[in-house]
């Protein structure tokens, strides 16, 4: 399996507004830049690419996409980036949350088109419907299915009296936490909560869960889960976990179940 990257094919209209923010001539050859954890090839990357072909942007024809924005890790974002602007592009996809962050405090001209889980509850715009500045883009708002995604687990599973929530632990809001535990009481189901706030912790995270004595694992919604997500699946399998997973392209891959928008559709 092709590792699952945070990245999607954004809207028609969030890419085509930067670009045609810079006057859109005939014959014209457009620069973007990227900075993202994606890699080159990837089924979301190539869905992103497609969409831009129908919005009349075809990559080595009129438009340029910058080399070394893809496949960044979190450690890279801010070296990549001042090579970037070297380039001069005409706007800038990146995400998830801290990547924008960083390419909004470098530039307040380029335009910026982001995807993030929440990007009004994270401060990258002032709303959905005026997002303001320079930057534009995609709010997933994927936690909202979180507690679907629980009791679809807790179907699938007969009998389970425990499972594990593996979350992020920098977002995660106890509120959120709390809701969760409370419906899944109300079936007589205890939840064992494991945070991590890098994906290399979600492995041991996943190990302490099975000792545990969970019997089944609910992977809430996280750029952090689908980062690196082949060792992950991996994992679950050979501690033999029913999973719960934020993508329907996951459980495709090996996964029990995946509940939500395709990941190379929303």
């Amino acid at each position: 399996m092709r590792r699952r990257d945070f990245m999607t094919a954004i809207g028609g209209a969030a890419v085509a507004w930067p670009l045609a923010a810079r006057a859109q001539d005939r014959g014209r050859s457009y620069r973007l830049g990227c900075l993202l954890p994606t890699e080159d090839g990837s089924p979301a990357w190539l869905a992103f690419l497609d969409e831009l072909r129908l919005n009349g942007f075809i990559k080595d024809q009129n438009l340029t996409i910058i080399p070394g924005g893809l496949d960044v890790r979190r450690d890279q974002v801010d070296a990549k980036l001042v090579s970037l602007l070297r380039a001069e592009p005409d706007a800038i996809v990146s995400g998830p949350d801290h990547y924008t962050r960083v390419v909004q405090q470098a530039t307040k001209s380029i335009p910026i088109i982001a995807m993030s889980e929440d990007m009004v509850l994270e401060g990258l715009v002032a709303s959905l419907s005026r997002p303001g500045a320079n930057t534009t883009g995609i709010s997933l708002l994927s936690p909202e299915l979180d507690g679907k995604r629980q009791d679809l687990l807790i179907e699938a599973v007969p009998g389970i009296r425990r499972i594990a929530t593996l979350l992020d632990a920098t977002r995660t809001g106890q509120e959120h936490v709390k809701k969760l535990q409370s419906a899944a009481a109300a079936r007589g189901i205890d939840v064992d909560v494991f945070g991590v706030a890098t994906s290399d912790q979600a492995l041991p995270a996943l190990d302490a869960a099975k000792t545990s004595g969970a019997g089944a694992v609910n992977f809430l919604a996280t750029p952090l889960f689908t980062i690196g997500a082949q060792a992950l699946l991996a994992r679950v399998v050979a501690r033999r976990m029913p999973a719960m997973h934020q993508w329907p392209e996951t459980a495709e891959e090996g996964g029990l179940i995946g509940y939500g928008p395709r990941f190379t559709g929303v």
